[in-house]
């Protein structure tokens, strides 16, 4: 490979991973979303040429940042040149040019919290502030986004420009807010750093279930956030978190395919993730004040202290209390899932009849999949597959189709 293109790989994965990061500063160094993400995709174009010649910089997100800055100061120039509001202009300039080039690691660190909760400000409407963060901070495609909340693309494009344009008409400060405000603010909070971890975890589309990236980055804001305000919720999402990441290196083999839970080789779990996570489940649920994340924590929990036999009795009680805090088909379906463990294939099936007769997760390949796979231990083949079918039409992801094409085989030929 040469240098050129090698370079190419490293800004590829720099964008993949930081954008997120210069975006935020930019965005609070020039008050403009359109400019600052014009000024950013500018400094990753310089970026190529220049480093091809003098080598990556030691703090490229910096230089970057930086780069962006004078790129948006030169744009600034030539808009005054044209005059498009001549003295409004010349005072961002005189701004951006007085501003201290030479910025810490914690200053990149807070932009990208003070744009998370600017994004989750309460002036922007519910709908909105998740996916505008989603791509505004974490650099999700809106294409990605929209698959999260079963939208067009065109329809979360819209509600994503709605959002920045709120941003921009009310003025909505570029701050991480004082203690008494964040509790209003959490909880969209805590729903879009949950997001971003489901997105890593289990990617909604592509080549591959896992997307490291994006997981590693929620776990990174989820400590930032317990930091700022210690709530046995916060401790309650970064423990579910860490007792997920944990099985990382298990959940796939080296060809990406899927282990499911119950043949992953447990050695391969990250002890250290899964004392912290437990950790944290214990010091949520003594508060007595905890929800629904720190519920599917110590349900997780469950999982990973588990020595060869799982206590299925216990994790259909949280279920049962899961369901009380937030009740969801999606929860019920897990629970019939554990129900399934304890009581039978069947026990399982006929609560997951009942959901789909209700009309609800008919959308769903995990539904169908589950009834399938139950079905398949019934020794009810041909319902099985209809099942599988079903579950292989609405997945996305690549290695859950080849998964259920392996299932789909194995059954036809018997």
């Amino acid at each position: 490979m040469d240098n050129k293109s090698s370079i190419n790989q490293q800004l590829s994965q720099l964008y993949k991973d930081h954008s997120g990061k210069v975006l935020a500063t930019l965005v609070r160094l020039l008050g403009d979303f359109d400019l600052a993400e014009e000024a950013m995709h500018e400094a990753f174009s310089l970026a190529l040429g220049s480093w091809d010649t003098q080598g990556i910089p030691a703090n490229p997100t910096a230089w970057l940042i930086s780069t962006g800055r004078f790129k948006a100061i030169d744009n600034l120039r030539r808009k005054k040149r044209f005059g498009e509001l001549a003295s409004d202009i010349q005072q961002q300039i005189d701004e951006l040019e007085e501003h201290h080039q030479n910025l810490s690691q914690q200053d990149i660190e807070d932009d990208q919290l003070r744009m998370i909760f600017t994004c989750c400000h309460p002036a922007i409407d519910p709908q909105i502030q998740i996916p505008l963060t989603l791509r505004e901070v974490c650099g999700l495609s809106t294409e990605e986004i929209a698959s999260a909340f079963l939208v067009s693309p065109s329809t979360m494009a819209q509600r994503i420009v709605r959002g920045k344009n709120k941003i921009q008409q009310t003025k909505i400060p570029f701050i991480i807010p004082e203690i008494n405000e964040l509790p209003e603010r959490l909880d969209a909070l805590l729903s879009v750093i949950y997001l971003v971890f489901n997105e890593g975890y289990s990617a909604s589309s592509g080549d591959s279930l896992l997307r490291i990236d994006l997981s590693s980055e929620a776990i990174r804001l989820a400590r930032l956030v317990l930091a700022l305000l210690v709530d046995s919720e916060v401790m309650g999402l970064l423990a579910l978190m860490l007792l997920h990441e944990s099985r990382r290196q298990a959940r796939t083999d080296l060809e990406g395919n899927i282990i499911l839970l119950e043949d992953q080789d447990r050695s391969l779990w990250n002890r250290a993730y899964i004392d912290e996570g437990s950790a944290l489940v214990q010091q949520a649920l003594a508060t007595r004040r905890f929800g629904a994340y720190t519920i599917q924590a110590a349900i997780a929990a469950v999982h990973a202290q588990s020595q060869g036999t799982t206590d299925w009795e216990q994790i259909i009680a949280l279920y049962s209390v899961l369901l009380q805090v937030e009740p969801s088909p999606v929860i019920e379906l897990n629970r019939a899932v554990a129900i399934a463990m304890r009581d039978g294939e069947q026990a399982g099936l006929n609560i997951i009849d009942g959901i789909l007769a209700r009309g609800e997760l008919q959308d769903y390949s995990k539904m169908h999949s589950t009834r399938g796979e139950l079905l398949r231990r019934l020794g009810q083949t041909s319902a099985a597959i209809t099942a599988f079918e079903q579950a292989l039409d609405l997945v996305k992801q690549l290695p859950e189709q080849r998964f259920l094409q392996q299932k789909l085989a194995q059954l036809r030929s018997q």
